[in-house]
C-alpha cells in the first residue's frame, strides 16, 4: 500500500477555558477543560477529497487549523506528505511544506484585505514565496489565476468589496492556487453564499481538483453539500469521528444512528415518501460530556451500556448498537 499523502493521527486539542485564579481561589473552583477534538484519526490519498461532517461545535474547524498548523495538537499528530507537522527537526522541510499547503476560509470578505486590489492579494504568495520574478510577469500570472476561477484579468484593479460573495471566493481560490499548492482544506467554502452559487464554487473545486491533481480536506455541516464532492466522509460528533465511510456508501447505506439523522435532515426533493427521523436535542456542553457513547441522550437505541461505556470505531463506525446487532441496515436514501 502506498502512504497517503495526509495522515492525521490520534489528533486531539484541549482548550483550558477556566475562570480567573483569582476567582478560582475565592470561589473554591477548580481549572476546567474544554475537549474540542478527541482522538480524530484519517487518512487522504493524494488528489482525493475527504469530507469532515458534522454539527456546529463538533469540532471540525478545530481539526482543519491543527492540521494546516494554524493551531498545536494537544495529543497526536498530522504528516502531510511524509513530513510530520510537529517535528522540530524537520524545520526546513516544514518551511518548504507550507507553500504546498493552503486554507480556503468560510467568510471570504472577512478573509480578503479589504484595503488590497484583488491583484496585490492574489500576488501576495507569488512575491513571498518567490515564484515569479518582475512585475510584469507577476501582473500576468496573476491574470491567469484570476481567468482559472471564472474571472476577468481586469477584475485585478477592484477592491473586493466591489466583488458579490461568489466572486469574492473565487478570488480566494485563486490565492490558495498562486503559491502551487497541492493540498486545499476548505473551512465551510460555501456556507455563507447562496444555493446556486454553492453549486458554481464546488464544481469550480471539483474541475480545478481533475485539472491539477489537488487534494482536498473539506469542512461541511451539510451532507447534501459534500455528497458529489468527497471520495470518503468522517462523521464528527462532540470531538469524535463516529462514521467514516466512502462517499456513495455513507448514503446509500449510513450506519450511526447521528448520520441517519443528518441526512433526514436533508430536504427530500424526489418527494419519496421514506419516514424520516428529525434531529432531535442539541450537542451536550463539550466541558462536561455524557458518560460512555456521547451521542447516548439523543439517541433512541441507547441501552445501559452505551451510557458507561464508550464505542471504539470499529468497521467504520462507533456504534454499539451496530456493532451489538441491534439496528437494522437503513433503506438507500
Amino acid at each position: 500500500m502506498t502512504t497517503p499523502f495526509v495522515r492525521v493521527s490520534d489528533l486531539s486539542r484541549s482548550f483550558d477555558v477556566s475562570k480567573p485564579w483569582l476567582n478560582r481561589v475565592i470561589e473554591g473552583g477548580e481549572k476546567q477543560y474544554l475537549k474540542a477534538v478527541d482522538g480524530v484519526s484519517f487518512d487522504i490519498p493524494r488528489g482525493e477529497t475527504f469530507a469532515l461532517v458534522g454539527e456546529s461545535g463538533s469540532g471540525k474547524s478545530t481539526v482543519a487549523r491543527m492540521v494546516v498548523g494554524l493551531l498545536p495538537p494537544s495529543g497526536g499528530g498530522v504528516t502531510i506528505d511524509g513530513i510530520s507537522m510537529s517535528d522540530t527537526k524537520a524545520q526546513v522541510e516544514r518551511q518548504l511544506l507550507r507553500r504546498r499547503i493552503q486554507m480556503v476560509f468560510q467568510d471570504p470578505y472577512a478573509s480578503l484585505n479589504p484595503r488590497w486590489r484583488v491583484q496585490q492579494i492574489v500576488a501576495e504568495p507569488i512575491r513571498a514565496f518567490k515564484l515569479v520574478e518582475g512585475e510584469a510577469d507577476i501582473r500576468a500570472r496573476v491574470g491567469e489565476l484570476l481567468t482559472l476561477v471564472g474571472l476577468h484579468p481586469d477584475d485585478g484593479v477592484k477592491y473586493p468589496h466591489e466583488f458579490s460573495g461568489g466572486q469574492r471566493q473565487r478570488v480566494a481560490i485563486a490565492r490558495a492556487l498562486a503559491s502551487e499548492a497541492e493540498f486545499l482544506v476548505c473551512d465551510e467554502p460555501t456556507s455563507a453564499l447562496d444555493v446556486s452559487v454553492q453549486a458554481q464554487i464546488l464544481n469550480l473545486m471539483r474541475d480545478l481538483q481533475d485539472k491539477f491533481g489537488l487534494t482536498y480536506l473539506f469542512i461541511s455541516h451539510n451532507l447534501a453539500v459534500v455528497r458529489h464532492m468527497a471520495t470518503r466522509i468522517g462523521v464528527m460528533y462532540l470531538g469524535r469521528i463516529v462514521e467514516i465511510s466512502g462517499g456513495r456508501e455513507m448514503f446509500q447505506n449510513p450506519k450511526h444512528p447521528y448520520t441517519r439523522m443528518l441526512l433526514d435532515a436533508v430536504p427530500d426533493l424526489a418527494m419519496s415518501g421514506r419516514d424520516r427521523e428529525p434531529v432531535a436535542g442539541e450537542i451536550p456542553n463539550p466541558i462536561n460530556p455524557p458518560s460512555g457513547c456521547t451521542f447516548n441522550p439523543r439517541c433512541p437505541f441507547a441501552n445501559e451500556r452505551c451510557r458507561v461505556e464508550r464505542p471504539p470505531l470499529a468497521g467504520g463506525v462507533a456504534c454499539h448498537a451496530v456493532h451489538e446487532g441491534r439496528l437494522a441496515v437503513k433503506d438507500a436514501a
